[in-house]
């Protein structure tokens, strides 16, 4: 029996835009010379999910909305049938730069964190996780990241600008982290993973906090894995490094050789800020192959660059090369952003797949809502990586299958030349044109 095959497709110079392109069935090809090859018995890391961030901003923005665009951001988002599908996704523990201003949970120096209180994300960030968790036929795995904690139980006073953890209030910053994973359980969410610390390596004029690979080691080591226990959340995943692909290699080894630290942590959190290095996560994954490797953030800088063809092309070259290198799930920045690239309480303004005028209720879908479309609609949590062999120079390839069998190929073009391809299973051969800046993804069944 002949194994039918789809296409969807998204192309600059077209009006598609994930748009199915009709199906036909693979046929037997005698003289199949070269093509791409599909090896669906060589399998490799298996899919968390993909998704976005959860960011004050985003959910102020969205709701400055009205409701008809409310309702059609959900299902663009969250709808695993008409939508991209997310489900795994991200927020933060205190303020961010995507925070309309710093803020923490307790009362100054109250180190027993008596007076801890979520009521901040009560305006924006959960009901917008709740009306997302609504629409979402799977669940929605939400995991947090702190970018700072209080300014008091910091070396320099203050949440922006770096800074250090001071030593007397390690114990009661990771009991503060079970503290926010139990409120947000209060309020119906479920925290699925925590990262140690957003970017540990960078001094920001915005929220930020600083630590060596030794620093954070001895953090969960000593304090954030034993609370966790302590405290009944020993299943809550613990995320470390997310920061850039740069130094991840270097960061995991410290952390990850040594074993009592090493058995708290779920995996390495990382970001794109710093160019490709994907060799960096295949070389963490060979030498630590029982702990994932997790995109955790990633956007255009500079503010927005509405219709820019290139960001889309942007996201599909590292989602290719993440999964390609054993990364288990992808999650982007900011959900929405307004026509600025914010509001981000220091100017630090980025892009975001969707962008929204609230002043005159539009929305606008970017090239990166589509690009990572092609893999977030197919690719289903719990797929895993198959192997393939390409010897198209020019065209960036990745594949995989389903948990019902469903085999997964994501082929894209950022060349300004049309390129004829063919594609093998082990069922028959199909050829495809790929045009010029454009991704398809072609489903097997």
């Amino acid at each position: 029996m002949k194994r039918e095959v789809k296409v969807y497709l998204t192309a600059r110079d077209t009006q598609d835009r994930l748009t199915f392109k009709g199906s036909r069935l693979l046929e037997s090809e005698k003289n199949y010379d070269n093509g791409i090859e599909i090896i669906e018995e060589e399998t490799y890391q298996t899919i968390e999910g993909f998704g976005g961030a959860f960011t004050e901003a985003a959910s102020y923005n969205f709701y400055k909305l009205g409701e008809e665009n409310r309702r059609k951001i959900l299902k663009a988002y969250f709808d695993s049938e008409e939508g991209n599908g997310y489900n795994l996704c991200r927020t933060h523990i205190n303020s961010c730069d995507f925070s309309l201003g710093n803020y923490d949970y307790v009362d100054e120096y109250d180190v027993e964190l008596k007076t801890f209180n979520i009521e901040r994300e009560r305006r924006y960030v959960i009901p917008f996780i709740k009306e997302a968790k609504e629409v979402s036929k799977e669940e929605i795995k939400i995991f947090s990241s702190p970018w700072s904690p209080p300014a008091w139980m910091k070396t320099n006073g203050e949440m922006n600008n770096g800074g250090k953890l001071k030593d007397e209030y390690k114990d009661a910053w990771a009991l503060y982290f079970a503290k926010y994973i139990k409120a947000m359980k209060e309020e119906g969410i479920d925290i699925w993973g925590i990262t140690v610390q957003n970017e540990p390596e960078a001094t920001q004029v915005w929220d930020s906090c600083r630590y060596t690979a030794e620093e954070e080691r001895d953090f969960v080591k000593y304090h954030l894995g034993p609370t966790l226990y302590k405290e009944g959340l020993q299943d809550i995943n613990i995320i470390v490094w997310d920061h850039n692909r740069d130094l991840l290699y270097e960061r995991a080894k410290v952390i990850l050789s040594d074993k009592e630290a090493a058995k708290y942590v779920w995996g390495v959190g990382f970001h794109w800020y710093s160019g490709d290095q994907f060799e960096n996560l295949k070389k963490t994954h060979e030498e630590f192959p029982d702990k994932k490797l997790l995109f955790t953030e990633g956007c255009q800088e500079g503010g927005v660059k509405l219709g820019d063809w290139n960001v889309g092309e942007r996201y599909g070259h590292n989602i290719i090369g993440d999964l390609n290198n054993y990364t288990v799930g992808w999650v982007d920045w900011n959900l929405i952003l307004d026509t600025m690239g914010g509001p981000n309480h220091v100017g630090n303004y980025c892009d975001a797949p969707i962008i929204v005028d609230t002043e005159n209720d539009r929305v606008y879908y970017q090239s990166s809502y589509y690009y990572i479309g092609h893999f977030s609609r197919f690719i289903k949590r719990g797929a895993k990586r198959i192997g393939f062999k390409n010897p198209y120079e020019d065209l960036e390839v990745t594949a995989f299958k389903n948990i019902d069998g469903t085999v997964v190929v994501v082929v894209m073009n950022k060349t300004d030349k049309d390129i004829y391809f063919k594609l093998k299973s082990e069922d028959g051969v199909a050829d495809f044109n790929s045009l010029k800046h454009s991704i398809i993804t072609i489903l097997i069944k």
